[in-house]
């Protein structure tokens, strides 16, 4: 009994972590007027959907960080979550209160370096985290083309 606590523990941990930081660095960066002064692509969406796709993929990387945790806090992959976490936690103020959307780009794809490289290193021995992180792949490589686009439109 006392592992299954300790473990639910953990997850609620992750959990609050991410989340709650996710929310609070979206807060503390909004959009604001210059972000809508921008030209933006065709294929740029409505600002609702930003918070109910980062509400789930911000789920399924706390589950991985908890699972790769739980597994080896001291490893590889557990470097690269964290590697991972830090740069998104570090492109909206890059994009939203610098506006400087050409080194938010830089951030953004390494980003998706690090995903893509966690990806790999977690396939065989966690692919459950692997799976957890692919939506997270794929929306990072739809917000990298819209930064570009931003980038090159303005």
């Amino acid at each position: 009994m006392k592992k299954i606590t300790r473990e639910v523990i953990g997850l609620v941990i992750f959990l609050v972590l991410v989340v709650g930081t996710g929310f609070t660095i979206g807060y503390l960066n909004l959009p604001g007027s210059w972000y809508a002064g921008l030209m933006k692509p065709w294929f740029n969406p409505p600002n609702w959907i930003f918070a109910p796709v980062w509400t789930v993929i911000y789920v399924m990387i706390a589950i991985a960080g908890w699972r790769t945790w739980s597994i080896d806090f001291r490893g590889t992959a557990m470097r690269l979550w964290v590697i991972q976490m830090g740069l998104n936690f570090l492109w909206p103020p890059t994009f939203f209160s610098l506006h400087w959307p050409g080194v938010a780009l830089a951030v953004i794809v390494s980003l998706l370096a690090a995903i893509v490289a966690f990806i790999v290193r977690q396939w065989q021995s966690d692919r459950i985290s692997s799976v957890l992180f692919l939506p997270y792949a794929a929306w990072i490589v739809f917000a990298s083309l819209l930064n570009l686009a931003i980038v090159n439109l303005n």
